[in-house]
C-alpha cells in the first residue's frame, strides 16, 4: 500500500509541476541528460570507492594514526555523495526552482510514506556521525554483539567479531540501544585476563608472578597502571578464587592475543614456581565448565 501512495504522490505532483510551470519537460528530463547522469553516477561510485579504499588502505599502514583516519571516512563518503546528487541537479538537468522545489517536497513526502523504517535508519546513521558515540576501528558490545566497527552507513553499521562474523546492525536499532565501548577513538584499551585458581592459592605471590608477566608482554601498554584484583566465586558449590588482570594493550586489535598470552605465561610461571598444579587445574576448569 505504501508503495502505491509513493508512485500516486510522485506522479501527481510531477503532473502538478508541469501545469503550473510551463516549460519543455522534454528538455529537462532527455534521453541524454538520463545517459549523462546513469554515466556520472557509476564514475562517481567507482571514485569513492576507490577513495575510501586507498584512505582504509593508508589508514591500516598507520597504527597510531588508523583509528582517527578511519574516523572521517563515513563523513568523506557521505559529503562526496551530497556534491554528486547537487552536481547531477543543478548541472546536469538545472531544472526551474519552483519546479525543482515542489519535485523535492513531492519525493519527501512520498519517500516519508513508503519507506518509514529506511527513514529511522538513514536519520539514525546521521546521528551517529555527528553524535558519535564511537568510530569506526572502535570495539564495542551492542546487546549480545562484540567486535570492531568496520564501516558506519547511512542505513547500517558493520562490526567484525571476534570469530571474523560480519554483524550488521540497523542505525535505529543502535539509537535504541545501550552501546558499551571500549577504547573510545584510541588506539589503547584496557583488557581483563582472567584466571581461576583454588581458594587457598598464595594471592601476594601470585599477584607478583602476574604482574611481572604482564610488564614484559609484547602487547603491554606501560603508560598505563597494570592492577591485579581477586574475588571468590562459587560454581555448583564448588569456591575458586578468581585472578582478574586488568592491563592496557598498546593496540586495540591486541585484545585476544593478550588474553591468551597472559593466561598461558601465568599459569606456566605458577606451575614452575609450585603455586599450582595440573590436577588443580584441571579441577578447576571442569568446576568453570559445569
Amino acid at each position: 500500500m505504501k508503495f502505491i501512495i509513493f508512485f500516486l504522490v510522485i506522479f501527481t505532483q510531477v503532473c502538478y509541476a508541469i501545469d503550473v510551470h510551463p516549460v519543455n519537460f522534454i528538455e529537462i528530463i532527455s534521453f541524454s541528460k538520463i545517459f549523462w547522469t546513469i554515466l556520472f553516477l557509476i564514475i562517481s561510485y567507482i571514485f569513492i570507492t576507490l577513495l575510501t579504499k586507498i584512505i582504509e588502505f593508508f589508514a591500516e599502514k598507520s597504527s597510531r594514526l588508523r583509528i582517527s583516519i578511519k574516523g572521517v571516512v563515513p563523513i568523506l563518503r557521505i559529503g562526496l555523495w551530497i556534491a554528486v546528487i547537487t552536481i547531477v541537479i543543478k548541472v546536469i538537468y538545472n531544472p526551474p526552482i519552483e519546479m525543482l522545489m515542489t519535485a523535492m517536497a513531492s519525493v519527501a513526502i512520498a519517500i516519508g510514506f513508503a519507506t518509514q523504517d529506511l527513514l529511522k535508519n538513514i536519520f539514525g546513521g546521521i546521528m551517529l556521525l555527528f553524535d558519535r558515540p564511537f568510530k569506526v576501528g572502535d570495539k564495542i558490545k551492542v546487546g549480545d554483539n562484540y567486535g570492531e566497527v568496520i564501516t558506519i552507513n547511512l542505513q547500517t553499521t558493520r562490526i567484525v567479531t571476534p570469530d571474523d562474523s560480519i554483524v550488521i546492525i540497523p542505525n535505529m536499532e543502535l539509537m535504541n540501544s545501550r552501546i558499551s565501548n571500549s577504547n573510545s577513538g584510541e588506539l589503547y584499551c584496557q583488557v581483563v585476563a582472567k584466571i581461576a585458581l583454588p581458594v587457598d592459592a598464595d594471592m601476594q605471590k601470585v599477584r607478583k608472578t602476574a604482574i611481572e608477566a604482564a610488564q614484559v608482554s609484547k602487547y603491554i601498554y606501560l603508560n598505563k597502571p597494570i592492577t591485579v584484583l581477586f574475588t571468590n566465586e562459587i560454581n555448583e558449590h564448588k569456591i575458586f578464587l578468581e585472578m582478574k588482570l586488568k592491563a592496557y594493550v598498546m593496540d586495540i586489535r591486541y585484545e585476544f592475543l593478550f588474553k591468551s598470552d597472559m593466561t598461558e605465561v601465568v599459569i606456566k610461571e605458577l606451575i614452575n614456581q609450585g603455586l599450582l598444579n595440573n590436577n588443580e587445574i584441571k579441577e578447576l576448569n571442569f568446576t568453570k565448565s559445569m
